[in-house]
């Protein structure tokens, strides 16, 4: 590996390089979406990223023959360390070259930071949190990416094997036809459910009337995903990063919310038009016409793309699905939806997947996290 050299990101161009080069390494791929560089840039911002404030990162580019070739951001998250007695490097915006001696460069850079702090693992790809992209591709590469979804080269998992990290944590996604007619079982069941447990669906009139249950819906979903031995909970500087970062792209009729007798939220989904091909247009720049393209993805899309789901523990297996399923579809109508693909899924989380089983789901994706346990005589890859 003499002849790759490895420059951790410390200057303004050198960040440029570091959010520019997937773009550059699949810009004849039709399946990659660019994220937009603004929002990239903001991830390392500690007045745009709450994250920051309870996290440790560094970030890394790798050269061959002056040519960059490679990236990988390797983070703490103290929050995780002392909420979850977890003691992991996550890694992630990894991008490289078909070249193993690249790629071993940079996953040498993670097990250096394990090693200087004192972790016992690294793992990714991940984010900072629960809420940022995670799980490297490992099959789908034929089909477009989503805005929430990592991509990646189909070589990528095969560098990870090869250098002996394992499977961690699996996600599978999914892609459905949305029915034209929704079954008599789900209508009736749905009704049988609202009566049952006095539930109602709120009914949005504009995107303001939104706002006094945003932050509920967070609290939400740390009650459904709390169990999980890798859940960290949502802090109020997170949600306001959140609210602000994506309730822009926030359309009403692809929101259900749904509360009980006393108004209390005991469900909501949030589901987006897919803004892939937009994103693909805008090429990282909402200017000058990457808004246009947003505008039209949001009046004209055939494709939808399903986000986020939060069921208080109370009301899971008790069928709420089935009245979350009905209000999608009837909102889907509405807009001319034909094609749902799924947000990344733990592979065991069949309460989420119940959602589609009755409507022939056809698994398209699946994505993973590698790790590696590390202690001081964990060895560099040679």
């Amino acid at each position: 590996m003499s002849d790759i050299s490895i420059v951790e990101v410390k200057t303004r161009n050198e960040l440029k390089k570091f959010i520019s080069f997937p773009m550059e390494l699949y810009k004849n791929n039709p399946n990659y979406v660019p994220p937009l560089i603004k929002d990239e840039e903001e991830i390392w911002d500690t007045e745009a990223n709450a994250a920051l404030t309870f996290s440790e990162f560094k970030r890394f580019l790798a050269f061959k023959n002056d040519q960059c070739v490679g990236r990988i951001a390797v983070m703490i998250n103290y929050k995780e360390v002392e909420d979850m007695n977890v003691s992991k490097v996550r890694f992630g915006w990894l991008d490289f070259i078909d070249d193993l001696n690249v790629s071993k460069a940079l996953l040498n850079t993670a097990i250096a930071f394990a090693k200087e702090k004192k972790m016992t693992s690294i793992e990714g790809p991940m984010g900072f949190t629960n809420l940022d992209k995670a799980g490297m591709l490992t099959m789908g590469f034929d089909k477009l990416a989503t805005m929430i979804g990592l991509y990646n080269y189909a070589y990528y998992p095969q560098h990870m094997e090869a250098l002996g990290l394992q499977k961690e944590k699996e996600w599978v996604e999914f892609e459905l036809d949305f029915p034209k007619i929704l079954s008599d079982k789900v209508q009736k069941f749905s009704s049988l459910i609202a009566d049952k447990y006095k539930l109602r669906v709120l009914e949005f009139k504009n995107k303001k009337e939104i706002l006094p249950y945003v932050e509920p819906m967070f609290r939400l979903l740390d009650e459904t995903y709390k169990s999980l031995s890798t859940y960290t909970p949502i802090t109020d500087e997170q949600i306001q990063t959140y609210k602000e970062k994506y309730f822009p792209f926030i359309d009403k009729d692809y929101i259900v919310c749904i509360v009980d007798e006393q108004g209390e939220l005991v469900s909501f989904a949030i589901t987006m038009p897919s803004y892939s091909r937009a994103l693909q247009k805008a090429n990282g720049r909402l200017f000058p016409f990457g808004w246009l393209y947003f505008l039209q993805a949001g009046r004209r899309n055939l494709r939808a793309n399903f986000y986020l789901i939060g069921i208080h523990p109370e009301y899971q297996r008790r069928g709420v699905t089935s009245l979350i399923f009905k209000e999608i579809w009837r909102n889907f109508r509405k807009k001319g939806i034909e094609i749902l693909e799924t947000n990344p899924e733990l592979e065991e989380n069949r309460s989420v997947q119940a959602l589609w089983q009755d409507y022939n789901p056809v698994n398209h994706k699946r994505r993973r996290t590698y790790s590696l346990d590390i202690n001081d005589d964990t060895p560099y890859f040679k």
